[in-house]
């Protein structure tokens, strides 16, 4: 089993209310061969919610207290994130779930590039909050992008 960012399974969660559809990833969660999930959801943030960025690192330096997740009017969501990243990891133990697909750049669920703060759609190496969680407890994590990628070789 494989968690997957819920949004690309087309259920409308993302800060903007909308989501990022990925029409082979919808037809896995039909089949039932992934469990869609929201970190930021589960961490009590709303839909829609204002966009939010890691400031001062990377989610692996958010989890250690050394980087803050905060919103673009300046609201620190920090707890919010680390708390959504403990509950997926739950999931992840409670249903078996080696692996995960989820969105790229995502302060949640980026998984090798993040933005990079400065909410003007700059990129930086790093994982997102969750996706250092998992990644920290042995749960392989790719970005959606890399499965177009491998999708389109094979």
């Amino acid at each position: 089993m494989k968690l997957v960012s819920a949004c690309l399974c087309g259920i409308n969660c993302k800060y903007n209310g909308g989501n990022n559809l990925n029409p082979y990833l919808l037809e896995l969660w039909k089949k039932n061969q992934v469990i869609p999930v929201c970190p930021e959801e589960l961490g009590g943030l709303s839909t829609p919610r204002c966009p939010a960025e890691i400031i001062g690192g990377s989610g692996e330096d958010v989890l250690r207290g050394q980087a803050r997740v905060i919103d673009a009017n300046g609201n620190d969501l920090s707890r919010n994130f680390v708390q959504g990243a403990l509950k997926t990891l739950e999931l992840a133990h409670s249903s078996g779930a080696h692996s995960a697909i989820f969105k790229s750049r995502s302060p949640s669920c980026g998984a090798g590039s993040i933005y990079d703060g400065s909410f003007k759609s700059c990129l930086r190496s790093g994982d997102g909050v969750c996706t250092a969680l998992l990644k920290q407890n042995g749960i392989k994590v790719i970005s959606d992008e890399d499965i177009i990628i491998v999708r389109s070789k094979g």
